[in-house]
C-alpha cells in the first residue's frame, strides 16, 4: 500500500479514499520541503524520452522546461504470451516517487468543467500583448467565441472532473511542488490585488485565473529567477531580469512557506540543473505566429514536447511567457495556406504563419513534437548503444532517430526523408521510437551486430570528399547522395565474384548458414539473388523435405538456425537492388528515376511523325516488331532474334501516352507515344492484354512515385505539362496530368492529387500564340502548356473534345457549378429576364430552323452560347428548351424510377404524397436532381405571373407534363405530377420561403425596368424618332431626316440612306453606321445588329451619326479568318481617366500593360511576369471607340477609347504602337462582343423595305390573315404555330381579311393592334 498527500492547507487524502470526500486525517503542516533533485536516468515505463539537445547561439536564450523523471518503479513481470512487438510497460499505478511532497485535498488539479467559471485569452488584463502604458482592453471570453471552451467526455480526461490517478496523469503535474491562491499586483501598480492560482514545479512559476485553468496567463522559468525575497507585510516579491512579480499571501505562516520554497527551488536549479539560460535546449522551430483572436503575434517555440507562447522574443530570451501547450494531447491541423489549428482537448489554438512555406515547417515541427511526446525510447537508446549507429549513416548528424531496416543504416529525420523518396522497394524507413512493432529483438541484433560503422564500410567505401554528406547539408546534395549511395550503388565496395550471377547465388547460399550477416548484405547488393535456388544436392539434415526440394537462402538461414541472417533476408525479399553498372553522377531533373520495369513481347508499329495522325492508319501500314521495356528504357527490334535494336526511347524522352478508342486503326487496340524530339510513336496489337500490359508498363516508367495514384485511373491520356496558375505565373512548373472522361486528374508540383471538371469549366481556350491552353474554374485559373507541340495539339484537342457535350443525357451535358446543364440554365435565365410576361409562353412554339440552329449550337459548345434580347425569341428560347427536355436519353424522371412517378398523384393524402416525392426525388441522380428541382423553381415562378402571361398552375403543367416524361399527352397523369411538384414546391424541396421571396420581388423589379424601358422606345407605328444622320461627313447638304423606329437596326438605317441617295453598293464595300462625338474625338461604326433608337437617346448634343465607309473591316476579316482562337494578349499603352481604377498611375502619362483578352474577360497585368491581374472586366460590358482625345498626348495616333459600363461609368485609355496593332485589337474586340458575326455573310438580304422587318418574319411565311375578335386571333396564332395547314383552312373561311400584319408582332402580343380591319 502507498501513501501520498498534497502540500497545500492542511488537509491530506488517502490514495485509498480518492473516490472519497472526507479527509483521512488533519496533519499539520511540516517544514518546507526541498527542491529533489534533477534525475538523469530516464524511467524504463515513462513512454517520453529525456530531451537532449545541443546549447542554442548564446544571444538567443530559451526558458523551456526540464522535465523531473521520477526514479525507476519495480521492475514489471511481462507474460510469456504477450507479443513482445506490441507491448507497453506502464508506471505501476501504486509507485509515487519519494520527491511528491505532503499537500492539502485543495491541490488536486482539477480539469476544466462546464460551470460558470470564466474563460481568459491568452494575455489577460494584467498582461498585455501591447505596451504596457497603453490601454488595451482584451475580450475574456475570446476562447469561447471562436468555440474554444473547455472539454467534458474527452477521451483524454477522466469523467469525474479530476485528473485520473498518478499512472494517467500528466508528467507535468508529478513534478508540482506548491501550488494555492496567491493576490497579484498588476504590472501597472494599480491599488487592488488580484486573486491568482499559482503552481510552482522545478521548470517554472505559473499563475491562471482560477484552479480549473489549464493553460497559464503567465509561466515564468525559475532559471530566470534572481531572487525572492519578503516585502511589507504578508507579500514576497519575485525578481527576474527585466521584471518583479509582487505576490500576497493570506497569512504570514504561508507567505514564509512560498517564500522559502521559492528560494530553494531556485537554488536548486542553478546547482543541480545544467539547463540555465546560458545553456537553454535546442528548438526545432522558433518564431512568430499570429494568435487568431489577438492583435499582436506571438513569439512561438517548438521545443521537445511542449509549445511555448512568448509575449515577443525579449521575453523569450528572458525567459518570461505566457503559457505552455502540453502536445502529448495535440492535434495539428492544416486549415488553410497560410493556418493551420492546434487542438488539445482543453482548447484549439488557430496560428496563422507568415508564409505558405513557414506553416508548413511549423506544422511538421509540430507533429514532430507530438511523435515525440508519444514515442518511447527504449528502442532507440538500444540501437544507440553500439556508438557508430549514434550517427546518421548518411550525414552524421547526432542522435539519427530512423533507420532503414533493409539496408541496416541508422540515418537522421532528413535523410529519413530522401530515403522515402527511393521507395520502398528500395528503402523500407521506420522510426526508432514509434514503430514499436517492427523492433523484434532480432532486428535489434543486427543493428548492434552490424552498426552504421561496419555497414558504411560496404555502402560508403569510396565516396569522394568533396560529395560527402554534413548535417547542414541542403536537401538538394542530399536526394543526390542518397540516391547515388543506395539506389545506384555508386560508392559500394565490389564484391569478387561481382558480376558472376551464378557463384554469387552459391556463396549466398553458403553464407546464410553462418553468422557473417555482413558478408551476406554484401553479396545480395552486389547482385546475389535473395530468392535463388542452390544447386548443391546434398543438404544437411535440418532442411524439410519441402525445403529440400528447393532451398532459398532464406529457408537455409531459417534451417541452420541462424536468426539474424534470417531477419535480414526477410527484409530484403522484394528489395530492388542497385543498377549493375557504375553510373556517374545523377544530374537533378524535374522527373523521378524510372522504376524497374520489364516487359517484352511483339507490337506492331508505323514509322513515327512529326505531325498528329489524321487519317485511319490501315493494318497494311504496321510493322511486326519485337519490343522490350528494361530499367526505363522502350526498345524495338526487327525481330526477337537481333540484338541491335531499330530505335529506342528512354523514358525521360517520353512526355505523353494516348490510348485510342477501338477500331481507330486497322488493329483494334493501339497507342501512341510523344517523344520531347518533337516525334509520335504509333503502335497496335489486337490482344486487349498485351495492350494493357504495355500502356501498364511503360506508363509506370513514364510517371513518378508523387503521381503514381495516376496508374490507378482508366485514361485515355497521360503524361507531364508545363503549367502556371494564379498564385505563380512568372515560371512553368512540371505537373502530371490523366485524362478520364471529362475529367483531369492532376498532380501539380508540391502539392496533392486534384480533379478537374471539365464539363464544369467557366472558360476553356486556346491561345494559339504561345501555346497555352487556359482552363478557368470558379476562383481559379490554370494555363497548361505544352513540352513541344506536337503533344500539345493532341492534349487540347482530347480535353476540348472531354469538355464538350457527349451525348444526350443530363449527366453528359456541359454543367455549372451546381450540377445543372449550361443549356438549361442558359434558357431559364433569359426567359425570366425577357419573357415572363410573354402571353402564352411555352405553350406558343418558335420557329423550327431558328430552333434547331439553337439546339446544335448548345449542342457543339453550350459555354460559347450567349441568348441576347432582340438577336434570339422568347419563343424560340422556350421550345429549345422543352425540346431538350423531350429528347433527352434516360428523360429527366428517369426510365427506372418512371412508373413510380406517375403512380404518386393518386395517393389523396397530402403529406403521404409530398413524403412519396420526396423519396422519389433524392433517388434521382446528382445532375437529374438539380435539374428538377431548378425546373421547377422556373416554373412556380412562372405562374405566379399568371395575370401577366396567362400561365398558369395547369397550363404549364398540361406543356410539361408529356414532355418531361416523353409520353404522347393523352394521359393527363404525367401533368398532374408535374401540377403537384409546382402546387407544393415549396414542401417537397424544402425551400427557404424567404429567398423565394426575394426572388420573386426580383422578378418584379425586372418586369417593371422593361416596362419602363419600353415606355422610352415606342414601337414601330406609334410614335416614331426623327433624327438627323449624315453621309460621309458633317455638313449640310449631308443631312437625312429619318424615322427611327424602335426595331430599327444599323444596318438597316445603313440601307435606307443609300437607297434615298441612290447610291449602289459594291462587292467590297463596307458601309456602316458610326457614332460619333466631337468632343471626345472618338467615333465607333455600330454592329449591324445593333438598335438605332437606345444610341439616340444616349448621344450627347456634341455627337452625330454618319453613314460611311469601313475601310479597314475588309484586312480585319482576313485578320479574324487566319486565326484559330478569338483571344488576344500583349503589351499596351494604358492611361486611366482620373484615377478612377485606383492603381495609383499618374494622370499625365502612358504606362505600359500587359492585357489579356479572353471570351468571357479582359485583364490587365502590370507586367508579362505578374502573378495577378490588377483588373478584370468583362467584355461585354465594354465599349471600344477608336480614337484619344490629343489634349491627352497619347504617344501614337493608334489608340482606342474604352468605355466600361458596369455598376459606374469607367473609361480609359489603350495606345497601340502601330496601326496594324489598333486594327487586331479592335476586330479581337469584336469577333468576342458579337461571337465571330462581326459582319453579315450576305449583305444583300440588308437591303429590304422597312415594311417588313428583319425581326418579324416568321421563317419563309411573313405575314397571317386575321379575322374576328382579339380572342379569335390569338387562336389563330396559336393554330398556326401548332399547325402550319391552318393557314389553308383560314383562307377558305368566310369574312376574309385582306389586313396582314406581321407574326413576330403577334406573338409578341396582340394587345398593340388597335388599327381597324381595312
Amino acid at each position: 500500500m502507498c501513501v501520498f498527500v498534497l502540500f497545500g492547507r492542511g488537509e491530506c487524502y488517502d490514495s485509498r479514499c480518492q473516490d472519497s470526500d472526507s479527509p483521512v486525517s488533519e496533519t499539520p503542516a511540516g517544514p518546507t520541503p526541498r527542491v529533489p533533485p534533477r534525475s538523469k536516468t530516464p524511467c524504463a515505463a515513462d513512454s517520453t524520452p529525456l530531451l537532449a539537445r545541443a546549447a542554442t547561439p548564446p544571444d538567443v536564450l530559451l526558458a523551456v522546461p526540464v522535465r523531473i523523471v521520477p526514479e525507476a518503479p519495480p521492475p514489471v513481470i511481462r507474460s510469456e504470451s504477450v507479443d513482445s512487438s506490441e507491448y507497453y510497460e506502464d508506471v505501476d499505478p501504486g509507485y509515487v516517487p519519494q520527491s511528491v511532497n505532503i499537500v492539502s485535498r485543495e491541490m488536486f488539479l482539477p480539469v476544466p468543467g462546464q460551470g460558470k467559471g470564466r474563460y481568459n485569452s491568452l494575455c489577460s488584463d494584467d498582461e498585455q500583448l501591447d505596451d504596457d502604458n497603453e490601454p488595451i482592453t482584451i475580450n475574456r471570453n475570446s476562447w469561447l467565441d471562436y468555440g474554444i471552451s473547455t472539454l467534458q467526455g474527452s477521451v483524454y480526461l477522466p469523467s469525474n472532473g479530476r485528473l485520473a490517478p498518478p499512472p494517467q496523469e500528466d508528467p507535468a503535474h508529478l513534478s508540482v511542488i506548491k501550488m494555492g491562491w496567491l493576490d497579484k499586483n498588476p504590472p501597472q501598480g494599480s491599488l487592488y490585488y488580484q486573486r491568482r492560482w499559482v503552481k510552482l514545479d522545478v521548470d517554472h512559476l505559473r499563475y491562471f485565473d482560477n484552479d480549473k485553468e489549464v493553460y497559464s496567463k503567465r509561466i515564468i522559468s525559475t532559471s530566470a529567477i534572481t531572487g525572492v525575497s519578503n516585502v511589507g507585510e504578508l507579500k514576497f516579491e519575485v525578481v527576474t531580469h527585466n521584471r518583479n512579480f509582487l505576490f500576497r499571501a493570506e497569512t504570514e505562516t504561508e507567505r514564509k512557506e512560498w517564500v522559502s520554497v521559492l528560494q530553494d527551488c531556485v537554488r536548486g536549479r542553478q546547482t543541480s540543473s545544467g539547463f540555465a539560460p546560458a545553456s537553454p535546449l535546442t528548438p526545432e522551430q522558433q518564431g512568430y505566429l499570429e494568435l487568431k483572436g489577438l492583435r499582436s503575434k506571438l513569439y512561438t517555440v517548438v521545443c521537445g514536447e511542449k509549445v511555448f507562447l512568448y509575449k515577443n522574443l525579449e521575453d523569450y530570451r528572458l525567459g518570461v511567457g505566457i503559457s505552455s501547450i502540453e502536445m502529448n494531447v495535440g492535434n495539428v491541423k492544416d486549415t488553410d495556406r497560410r493556418s493551420f489549428d492546434l487542438t488539445t482537448p482543453y482548447r484549439i489554438f488557430s496560428f496563422i504563419a507568415e508564409s505558405e512555406q513557414l506553416k508548413d515547417q511549423w506544422v511538421e515541427a509540430m507533429r514532430d513534437s507530438i511523435g515525440e511526446a508519444l514515442s518511447n525510447s527504449e528502442v532507440a537508446e538500444q540501437i544507440w548503444a553500439e556508438p557508430s549507429n549514434g550517427y546518421c549513416a548518411d550525414c552524421r548528424a547526432t542522435k539519427p532517430e530512423w533507420a532503414s531496416i533493409n539496408l541496416c543504416v541508422v540515418v537522421c529525420k532528413r535523410c529519413a526523408g530522401e530515403h522515402r523518396g527511393l521507395g520502398p522497394s528500395i528503402s523500407k524507413v521506420r522510426s526508432l521510437k514509434m514503430d514499436r512493432k517492427v523492433w523484434t529483438e532480432e532486428l535489434i541484433k543486427v543493428f548492434l551486430l552490424l552498426g552504421n560503422e561496419r555497414v558504411n564500410g560496404f555502402w560508403a567505401a569510396n565516396v569522394p570528399p568533396s560529395e560527402a554528406l554534413s548535417p547542414s547539408s541542403c536537401t538538394e546534395d542530399r536526394r543526390r547522395f542518397i540516391g547515388n549511395k543506395y539506389r545506384h550503388g555508386k560508392y559500394r565496395k565490389y564484391h569478387p565474384l561481382y558480376g558472376n550471377q551464378r557463384e554469387l547465388n552459391n556463396a549466398l547460399c553458403i553464407n546464410v548458414q553462418c553468422s557473417d550477416v555482413l558478408e551476406t548484405l554484401s553479396l545480395l547488393f552486389c547482385g546475389a539473388d535473395v530468392n535463388c535456388s542452390s544447386d548443391q544436392a546434398d543438404w544437411p539434415s535440418p532442411l524439410t523435405l519441402a525445403q529440400a526440394h528447393a532451398p532459398s537462402p532464406l529457408a537455409l538461414a531459417q534451417a541452420h538456425a541462424q536468426t539474424l541472417q534470417s531477419e535480414f533476408l526477410s527484409h530484403n525479399q522484394n528489395t530492388e537492388l542497385p543498377r549493375l553498372e557504375v553510373g556517374g553522377l545523377m544530374e537533378a531533373v524535374h522527373y523521378s528515376a524510372p522504376s524497374s520495369v520489364s516487359y517484352n513481347g511483339f507490337l506492331f508499329k508505323t514509322g513515327s511523325m512529326a505531325r498528329p495522325i489524321t487519317e485511319r492508319k490501315t493494318k497494311e501500314e504496321f510493322s511486326r516488331r519485337w519490343c522490350t521495356l528494361n530499367d526505363g528504357c522502350f526498345s524495338y527490334y526487327e525481330s526477337d532474334k537481333n540484338s541491335t535494336p531499330n530505335g529506342m526511347l528512354k523514358s525521360a524522352e517520353i512526355v505523353c501516352l494516348a490510348v485510342n478508342t477501338p477500331d481507330k486503326h486497322g488493329y483494334e487496340h493501339t497507342f501512341e507515344l510523344y517523344s520531347d524530339s518533337e516525334r509520335l510513336y504509333l503502335f497496335g496489337t489486337d490482344d486487349p492484354e498485351s495492350h494493357r500490359e504495355w500502356v501498364k508498363s511503360i506508363t509506370k516508367t513514364l510517371i513518378p512515385a508523387s503521381a503514381e495514384p495516376l496508374l490507378r485511373l482508366g485514361f485515355e491520356r497521360i503524361g507531364r505539362l508545363r503549367y502556371k496558375d494564379g498564385l505563380n505565373l512568372q515560371s512553368p512548373r512540371v505537373g502530371w496530368f490523366a485524362l478520364v472522361g471529362s475529367s483531369l486528374h492532376a498532380y501539380l508540383e508540391d502539392g496533392e492529387g486534384e480533379e478537374i471538371h471539365l464539363r464544369k469549366l467557366q472558360e476553356l481556350s486556346i491561345q494559339q500564340e504561345n501555346e497555352v491552353l487556359v482552363l478557368v474554374e470558379r476562383g481559379r485559373t490554370l494555363y497548361m502548356e505544352g513540352e513541344r507541340k506536337l503533344d500539345f495539339v493532341g492534349w487540347c484537342g482530347a480535353i476540348q473534345r472531354a469538355a464538350g457535350s457527349s451525348g444526350d443525357s443530363l449527366s453528359q451535358q456541359q454543367l455549372t457549378e451546381t450540377d445543372i446543364p449550361v443549356l438549361v440554365d442558359r434558357c431559364i435565365d433569359y426567359i425570366t429576364q425577357c419573357g415572363l410576361t410573354s402571353e402564352g409562353i411555352y405553350r406558343k412554339s418558335g420557329v423550327n430552323s431558328r430552333v434547331a440552329a439553337l439546339c446544335e449550337a448548345f449542342r457543339q459548345d453550350a459555354r460559347r452560347v450567349r441568348l441576347r434580347e432582340g438577336e434570339n425569341q422568347v419563343d424560340d428560347v422556350a421550345t429549345t428548351l422543352k425540346r431538350f427536355f423531350r429528347e433527352a436519353e434516360e428523360g429527366l424522371f428517369t426510365s427506372q424510377d418512371h412508373q413510380a412517378w406517375l403512380s404518386t398523384p393518386v395517393l389523396q393524402d397530402d403529406s403521404l404524397k409530398i413524403s412519396q416525392y420526396q423519396l422519389l426525388l433524392n433517388r434521382l441522380p446528382r445532375v437529374n436532381k438539380a435539374t428538377l428541382r431548378a425546373l421547377v423553381n422556373h416554373l412556380y415562378c412562372v405562374q405566379r405571373f399568371a395575370e401577366l402571361n396567362q400561365m398558369n398552375l395547369h397550363n404549364l403543367a398540361i406543356v410539361f407534363g408529356p414532355t418531361l416524361f416523353q409520353t404522347d399527352g393523352k394521359d393527363y397523369t404525367a401533368g398532374r405530377v408535374i401540377e403537384d411538384l409546382i402546387q407544393h414546391y415549396t414542401q417537397i424541396f424544402d425551400v427557404d420561403e424567404q429567398q423565394l421571396n426575394r426572388q420573386l420581388d426580383e422578378i418584379t423589379v425586372i418586369i417593371k425596368v422593361r416596362e419602363n424601358l419600353n415606355a422610352k422606345v415606342p414601337a414601330s407605328g406609334s410614335g416614331d424618332f426623327i433624327c438627323t444622320v449624315y453621309l460621309e461627313e458633317k455638313k449640310e447638304t449631308a443631312e437625312q431626316h429619318v424615322k427611327i423606329p424602335g426595331s430599327m437596326t444599323a444596318a438597316e438605317l445603313t440601307c435606307e440612306i443609300l437607297d434615298r441617295r441612290k447610291i449602289t453598293v459594291r462587292e467590297k464595300d463596307y458601309w456602316s453606321c458610326w457614332e460619333v462625338s466631337e468632343k471626345e474625338e472618338t467615333e465607333r461604326p455600330l454592329h449591324h445588329l445593333e438598335r438605332v433608337l437606345p444610341i439616340l437617346h444616349s448621344l450627347g448634343t456634341d455627337s452625330h451619326l454618319l453613314i460611311k465607309k469601313q475601310v479597314s473591316m475588309e484586312a480585319m476579316l482576313i485578320y479574324l479568318a487566319s486565326k484559330v482562337d478569338v483571344s488576344k494578349h500583349g503589351m499596351v499603352k494604358f492611361r486611366e481617366e482620373r484615377s478612377i481604377l485606383g492603381l495609383g498611375l499618374s494622370s499625365g502619362s502612358f504606362h505600359d500593360r500587359y492585357f489579356i483578352l479572353t471570351t468571357g474577360s479582359f485583364r490587365m497585368y502590370k507586367e508579362v511576369r505578374s502573378n495577378r491581374p490588377e483588373r478584370d472586366w468583362n467584355v461585354k460590358n465594354l465599349k471600344v471607340y477608336l480614337g484619344i482625345k490629343k489634349k491627352l498626348r497619347p504617344p501614337t495616333c493608334w489608340g482606342l477609347t474604352v468605355v466600361y459600363e458596369g455598376d459606374k461609368l469607367e473609361k480609359w485609355y489603350l495606345c497601340c504602337d502601330t496601326q496594324l496593332e489598333m486594327r487586331e485589337w479592335y476586330a479581337s474586340f469584336l469577333s468576342i462582343q458579337f461571337e465571330g458575326n462581326v459582319w453579315p455573310t450576305d449583305a444583300v438580304h440588308l437591303r429590304v423595305s422597312r415594311a417588313l422587318p428583319l425581326d418579324t418574319r416568321h421563317g419563309n411565311v411573313s405575314l397571317i390573315p386575321l379575322r374576328g375578335s382579339e380572342n379569335e386571333m390569338r387562336n389563330s396564332v396559336a393554330a398556326f404555330s401548332q399547325d402550319p395547314l391552318a393557314v389553308s383552312r383560314f383562307l377558305q373561311s368566310p369574312g376574309l381579311i385582306e389586313c396582314y400584319r406581321p407574326i413576330r408582332e403577334l406573338n409578341r402580343g396582340l394587345q398593340a393592334y388597335r388599327k381597324p380591319p381595312c
